[in-house]
């Protein structure tokens, strides 16, 4: 028989994409699964539409606000299966998902994650093409991964022990959150690359958390800092000064990027950021050291450059 997955679905104000969700999930051909559905103190009808679902397969939780750590955290708390996965309630898998990434587990025993390729699904432009991620159990797998997420959050399965004992979701941080968790497993254990596009991330005109450049930013370097701060043995197999130059380096390019897109609020609090990290090359510098200004004259020097 196979083994219970345990999906795990946070939902804020989701009654928008709740059904479709929720479909994905018991869409699955993987035969034994349970949905926990933590209804994170919404305010819509996210939780009557719940409710009238009819599925023995389902768990309500409702709890008051308390983020998608917490919410995430507390479904944990529930699980009865051995593995775990996460779907937020406005994305959605390929039908085959769990059944491949258990088959994958099942093939490598000594992996206690499976991850798989995405999408990005209504960015415009064209944006958007399948990607699947490189194997990291061939390269420099730490490296890596301390370097950038390498899977959204819906695109892995793993071992609900391993989650327990990474000790689950910091609470401190707003985004980044899975990104912490997936670098503490990997860079102690074995994990298996399932490498065919299986997880769609679907972007809409309601909030999302990666809307807001700077918070995003600040949450990666937090994310790194606490690795670091906590993990210093799998720190300094990468090397401190190496990490450190990593994290200082992705604060940049952040703050560029917002900056040449205009988003001047979220260039301005990255550079500080960047400057107060002791990092601002040269040439760099007509870009970052008016953030230090106030942002009306910014703005100004900034009209004028244009």
């Amino acid at each position: 028989m196979t083994a219970l997955i345990s999906v795990i679905m946070p939902c804020y104000n989701a009654e928008q994409y709740l059904h479709t969700g929720i479909a994905s999930v018991f869409g699955q051909t993987y035969p034994n699964l349970e949905l926990i559905v933590v209804n994170d103190g919404s305010t819509d009808n996210s939780l009557a539409i719940l409710q009238a679902l009819n599925d023995p397969r389902l768990q309500i939780i409702n709890q008051t606000n308390q983020g998608v750590c917490g919410a995430r955290n507390q479904g944990l708390q529930a699980a009865n299966g051995d593995f775990i996965a996460f779907l937020d309630a406005d994305d959605t898998w390929h039908p085959d998902c769990l059944s491949k990434l258990y088959q994958a587990l099942q093939d490598q025993p000594t992996a206690v994650l499976a991850y798989c390729g995405w999408q990005n699904i209504g960015l415009p432009g064209g944006q958007g093409q399948p990607y699947i991620p490189q194997d990291l159990e061939s390269g420099n797998k730490r490296l890596d991964l301390f370097t950038n997420c390498c899977w959204p959050i819906h695109a892995c399965l793993s071992q609900k022990q391993a989650i327990f004992a990474a000790q689950r979701f910091d609470p401190r941080l707003v985004t980044s959150e899975d990104y912490l968790l997936w670098l503490k497993i990997g860079a102690r254990h074995h994990i298996a690359r399932v490498p065919e596009v299986l997880a769609f991330y679907h972007f809409h005109d309601g909030h999302q958390a990666t809307q807001n450049k700077a918070k995003t930013a600040l949450n990666h370097w937090l994310a790194q800092q606490l690795f670091i701060d906590e993990n210093i043995d799998l720190a300094k197999t990468i090397g401190l000064t190496t990490c450190k130059q990593i994290m200082r380096k992705e604060l940049l390019h952040r703050g560029l990027e917002c900056y040449w897109k205009r988003d001047l609020q979220a260039a301005r609090i990255i550079f500080r950021k960047a400057l107060w990290e002791r990092y601002a090359p040269c040439k760099y510098w007509p870009y970052m050291l008016p953030a230090m200004l106030p942002y009306s004259w910014h703005q100004r020097l900034l009209s004028l450059r244009d």
